[in-house]
């Protein structure tokens, strides 16, 4: 199982280098108790092993602080989809967040042409995530988001390409406070890996969970 990492940033500081893992705040006792504690969090989650944690800036101009992880679902060599999950954190709290945290993703993956056509794919793909949060038994609120699709189709020297098709899943929630003001980061954490896999095909780390929607066969898995 993989734990996770990431790497931190204080907004007016920029990012953390560290040792380049994350494991060193860097900031000491300027971060506040309720970030640090939802890093630690965060760090602390244990995850499916197909699943790929790596380091990745995090974003200065949207909070005071922030911390930021890249993933990806791996199959051997494999990459089957991807994303990005930052957490923000404003201790002066946000009207537009309805609280002090906010958390923000993009997930992608490659499919089908046909399970890219289906009309039913932005509202399945949507509740992949909301789903993902329910089935963990999560808290949150303000959720919105988008589901784009978008084909890609080859000319001339490009022409013995075949057609792909992506979808893209853009989404913020906040996830609410529990004791200490802090939310429950390594539960979304796990449920944004649900995410993941559910968009890379895989099945459910529980088996006979009734909230997971299928779809048709997804495109096979693509090389790093």
């Amino acid at each position: 199982m993989a734990a996770a990492q990431g790497r931190l940033s204080d907004g007016a500081g920029g990012t953390d280098e560290g040792k380049g893992t994350g494991d060193d705040p860097g900031h000491g006792s300027t971060l506040p108790p309720p970030f640090r504690a939802a890093v630690e969090g965060l760090r602390n989650a244990r995850l499916r092993p197909q699943i790929e944690l790596d380091p990745t800036p995090a974003p200065k101009r949207l909070a005071p602080f922030a911390y930021a992880l890249e993933a990806a679902v791996v199959d051997g060599e494999e990459d089957l989809a991807d994303g990005r999950l930052v957490l923000l954190y404003d201790p002066a709290g946000h009207d537009a967040w309805q609280g002090s945290f906010r958390l923000v993703t993009l997930v992608r993956a490659e499919l089908e042409p046909e399970m890219a056509a289906d009309p039913l794919l932005p509202d399945v793909c949507w509740s992949w995530l909301t789903g993902a949060l329910s089935a963990r038994g999560l808290s949150y609120g303000e959720a919105s988001g988008t589901v784009t699709r978008a084909s890609s189709h080859y000319f001339g020297g490009l022409s013995e390409r075949p057609s792909a098709s992506q979808i893209e899943i853009r989404a913020s929630w906040t996830p609410w406070e529990g004791r200490g003001g802090v939310p429950d980061t390594a539960t979304h954490l796990v449920s944004w890996c649900d995410l993941l896999a559910q968009v890379a095909g895989l099945p459910p780390a529980a088996s006979g969970d009734a909230s997971v929607v299928t779809l048709p066969q997804r495109r096979g898995p693509q090389s790093h």
